[in-house]
């Protein structure tokens, strides 16, 4: 619930872009330097009031921002930027490449002095972060910037983790962190389930727990800053966030959950081939032989590297677009190797309008890694379509976490084994449905793109999508298309 301390502080924040937007500085902009000065001053904050030691060295830290201006406070504000960005830990990823985009040094001047008018250390951990978590949303909101690609729907997220669980002593994951939103939400949940927890518990759960990868700067900086203002690697030198593309290789590390929404796109920049198979078509080729095939189609790869990072008997869900279930050559072979070694078991096809990248088609796949063995290990394929007949957008009709709660209900949390379908021949606009393994493997390619619910938009053309959607879906089927035939060619050269 906000509080009302937390409004009073969203509108002093409010404000503070208000003075920067007025300059044409960009939400984007704007959310980045305010985590510059937010953490100088907070440390600033740690020293003084808690005696805590700083993170940040004398002669570049808050205090050495306050008495100046004009020219030489910009000149001051460029050099702490760039020194702060050198070396390794938490303070590097969050200055990391760091540019001053305010060119006023009267609007930089007040906006310190607004950050320095509050008492930011005294705020509640919940406060800070829906403050932050705020900004984030709206930064998302601007499409110019194109942000929205690292911001996943934070209620889809909550339902996603209510139904994984997570519990104190595990360690979780997000290869794709974006701005942090599984890391920061499975968070929660172990806080307000589990709470209060005891001295190790909450050690643990702040300094070993989380575990991410982003390879863009500005989304890593602002996940390092969003899980800071929740208290997570706060008073550490290392940064659980790792800044890098976690495809270009095996970490070494393995993790009990996997939650991820990895970004968007057919092809990568970079080819991944298995020792036995090799694909000179890119400018760089890195060789990962933990990976089951050769591919440049990154949500396959993201796959399988989830595979490989989790702990058997580890659990993931990770969003994936249709292509993922349906392309041939490569995505036959991983789904065929993933059902498999893995225990692939639940299946949400996903709605559009739900994601700021309009006319995406996604999907949540739900599995858990499992020892070796002979037989396939996915027994039962559970999908629950929340696409077909159900129509969101970002602003008339948002998700809510309550539209979600039947499918939450379904997935049987406490014992995903003690299910129940919705659907039957009585009822054949049930969502919830069952497909053993036989049935899948029975399907041409192990195409895992099942429908069974009538659609009422292909009935009446009044309910047609928007045409930019319908042109988005149309290229997206096109270059699913091609990529299917590449397979076939590049089957054909072996």
């Amino acid at each position: 619930m906000t509080t009302p301390q937390s409004n009073t502080i969203v509108q002093r924040v409010w404000n503070y872009c208000n003075v920067l937007r007025d300059d044409g500085v960009s939400y984007g902009d704007y959310l980045e330097q305010l985590t510059y000065l937010l953490f100088l001053k907070m440390d600033d904050e740690n020293q003084e009031k808690l005696n805590k030691p700083r993170s940040v060295p004398a002669g570049y830290d808050w205090r050495s921002l306050l008495p100046l201006e004009g020219a030489e406070l910009e000149a001051h504000y460029i050099k702490t930027l760039n020194e702060l960005g050198k070396g390794g830990g938490l303070v590097p990823v969050i200055f990391r490449k760091a540019q001053n985009r305010i060119q006023d040094p009267a609007k930089l001047k007040r906006l310190i002095e607004l950050i320095n008018g509050e008492t930011w250390i005294g705020l509640d951990m919940d406060v800070k972060g829906e403050i932050y978590e705020g900004l984030l949303e709206k930064n998302a909101q601007d499409t110019k910037s194109g942000a929205g690609q690292y911001f996943t729907p934070r209620e889809l997220i909550k339902a996603l983790v209510d139904v994984m669980q997570p519990r104190p002593g595990q360690t979780i994951c997000d290869p794709a962190c974006g701005t942090g939103g599984f890391l920061l939400s499975a968070y929660n949940y172990i806080n307000d389930k589990y709470s209060p927890l005891d001295y190790d518990q909450l050690d643990f759960l702040i300094h070993k727990t989380f575990h991410g990868w982003e390879i863009v700067d500005d989304a890593a900086r602002l996940c390092v800053m969003n899980l800071y203002l929740h208290g997570i690697g706060a008073n550490g030198g290392s940064s659980p966030i790792h800044v890098g593309d976690s495809l270009a290789k095996d970490p070494g590390d393995r993790f009990s959950m996997v939650l991820t929404n990895p970004p968007f796109g057919k092809k990568s920049s970079v080819t991944f081939v298995t020792e036995e198979g090799e694909i000179k078509r890119e400018a760089q080729t890195i060789v990962r032989d933990d990976f089951w095939t050769s591919t440049s189609n990154k949500q396959l790869n993201f796959v399988q590297h989830v595979k490989t990072i989790l702990e058997i008997n580890g659990r993931a869900a990770v969003v994936v677009p249709d292509n993922v279930l349906f392309e041939g050559g490569a995505g036959e072979t991983v789904r065929r190797k993933l059902l498999h070694e893995c225990d692939v078991h639940t299946l949400l096809r996903l709605p559009t309008g739900l994601f700021y990248a309009q006319g995406v088609k996604a999907n949540v796949l739900f599995f858990d890694k499992k020892p070796a063995s002979e037989t396939p290990w996915s027994k039962q394929l559970w999908i629950y379509d929340f696409r077909t007949n159900q129509n969101f957008t970002l602003k008339t009709r948002m998700l809510q976490r309550a539209d979600l709660d039947e499918f939450v209900t379904c997935y049987h949390p406490e014992n995903r084994f003690e299910r129940q379908p919705t659907w039957s021949e009585s009822n054949p606009g049930g969502r919830w449905r069952m497909f053993t393994y036989e049935e899948l493997a029975a399907r041409d390619k192990f195409n895992l793109d099942i429908t069974w619910l009538r659609d009422e938009s292909l009935e009446d053309s009044a309910n047609l999508p928007a045409p930019d959607v319908l042109a988005q879906e149309i290229a997206d089927d096109l270059e699913a298309a091609l990529e299917q035939i590449k397979g076939v060619l590049s089957s054909l050269e072996k």
